[in-house]
């Protein structure tokens, strides 16, 4: 059983002969690109349906507003953990089976939770399902270091990148449509029939490697010849990666604390209704897609394949629209969607710098993996963190005026500005810092 297992997983052998055949590499290399940003796409539904079924479950009773938050933690706690060890496994394995099982298992997860009503339950599974997403993006991340060549990774890692948002956009338009619909047993149903269709992609148009499929590797002789331990302790001895790591898991927080609560905060502080919230949200996700494409385009021919400077300029902005979502009054429709275009932009764009691209950058190409494991798991920390906190401070600070609950936002405000700000500050200290190829 065990050794099937080790068989399963294993790289996909070379095949013998292998030559060089360019319309066949660049057939592939589009088979890999599009199944792995509409696979990891379709990963992100099974990760963020919780976050539109939110309101449903606290005014149906079934879980408080702390209890959304440890659940919301225990995810990211356990993706944080599984990012580090499945980055350092990911250099090592099959990339389109480890992606695969852990999309089959996400989307079991989300349909087992629309028949629950169980606190621990949902602690539980989604502790689990944590751990599967985290098998989904260091898998494209070593593929494509696999499948490109550095000219182009940049680029394609920003188009790539889009599957976030393109995840986060079918999340908050087709299942909060749902819910609104069926309710919010459905929100988790439907994202589970969502992450089944990911899991074909990925089996149909997933591969490995050019050389398991009789073509010549992409990646340099002198990178193949290195040692995968060697270079993976190569990125736990760089500072520089660590201090990127930190700079993301700043990002990270305020990410996620309008990810995982901005429909809840428009709801309850605004008085949008569960579908305007959800669609002013889904405009970030929308522009985030632009923010991702761009960025690798504009690393790598606007500012000659640096990162530093755009990573610092749409820090900046991020600051700058988390501040207009929380302290702009309601009644600002346009100033709203206009906060949460720009959080987009930029966070779509600092999603694939600080959450990767620089870090592989700086790494050596065998060891991209554990590269994005060092980073992921201080990401994943700080949004875990960040949803604690978030869900005590809201929870604490709800009181009942003439039998209408009402929420005080005012703590939890500057938590979220604070961490976008010293993200850019602490990627700012990295300036100077050069590719260690």
């Amino acid at each position: 059983m065990i050794r099937q297992l080790i068989r399963f997983f294993s790289p996909a052998p070379a095949q013998s002969g292998l030559k060089e055949d360019k319309k066949h590499l660049k057939r592939l290399q589009w088979s890999f690109f599009l199944s792995a940003t509409l696979g990891y796409g379709l990963f992100y539904v099974c990760r963020l349906s919780i976050n539109v079924v939110k309101k449903p479950l606290v005014d149906g009773n079934i879980l408080t507003e702390n209890e959304l938050g440890i659940i919301g933690s225990a995810l990211f706690f356990s993706y944080a953990v599984g990012k580090f060890v499945n980055g350092f496994l990911a250099d090592r394995v099959n990339i389109r089976h480890f992606m695969a099982i852990g999309l089959i298992i996400s989307s079991i997860v989300n349909i087992v939770l629309g028949f629950s009503h169980t606190f621990w339950v949902f602690v539980v599974l989604w502790g689990i399902n944590g751990w599967v997403q985290s098998l989904g993006s260091p898998c494209c991340v070593v593929g494509l270091s696999r499948w490109f060549t550095d000219k182009d990774r940049g680029s394609y890692y920003g188009f790539w990148s889009a599957s976030h948002n393109i995840g986060e956009a079918l999340t908050f338009i087709a299942i909060a449509f749902v819910v609104s619909i069926a309710g919010w047993r459905w929100g988790f149903e439907a994202a589970g029939i969502a992450g089944l269709i990911g899991v074909t992609i990925i089996i149909l148009f997933l591969h490995d490697s050019p050389t398991s499929k009789g073509l010549s590797p992409v990646m340099p002789t002198k990178e193949l010849d290195k040692s995968v331990g060697k270079t993976q302790l190569e990125v736990l001895k760089n500072p520089f990666i660590w201090i990127l790591a930190i700079s993301s898991a700043c990002m990270y927080i305020s990410r996620y604390a309008v990810n995982s609560w901005g429909i809840f905060f428009l709801e309850n502080e605004k008085a949008y209704t569960s579908v305007e919230a959800s669609s002013i949200i889904a405009a970030s996700s929308v522009c985030g897609i632009i923010g991702t494409v761009l960025s690798g385009f504009l690393s790598d021919k606007l500012f000659k394949g640096s990162r530093n400077v755009p990573a610092l300029i749409f820090g900046i902005c991020n600051t700058i629209a988390i501040t207009l979502f929380v302290f702009i009054p309601k009644g600002y429709f346009a100033i709203d969607i206009f906060s949460m275009i720009l959080f987009g932009l930029s966070i779509g764009a600092l999603i694939c710098y600080l959450g990767g691209m620089m870090a592989v950058d700086i790494a050596p190409r065998r060891a991209s993996g554990a590269a994005l494991g060092v980073v992921g798991i201080a990401s994943y920390i700080g949004a875990g963190i960040q949803d604690i906190l978030s869900g005590r401070f809201i929870g604490n600070s709800k009181t009942v005026v003439d039998g209408i609950t009402v929420y005080d936002f005012s703590s939890i405000r500057y938590l979220w500005i604070g961490a976008a700000a010293l993200s850019f500050l602490l990627c700012a200290s990295l300036w100077n810092v050069n590719n260690k190829k």
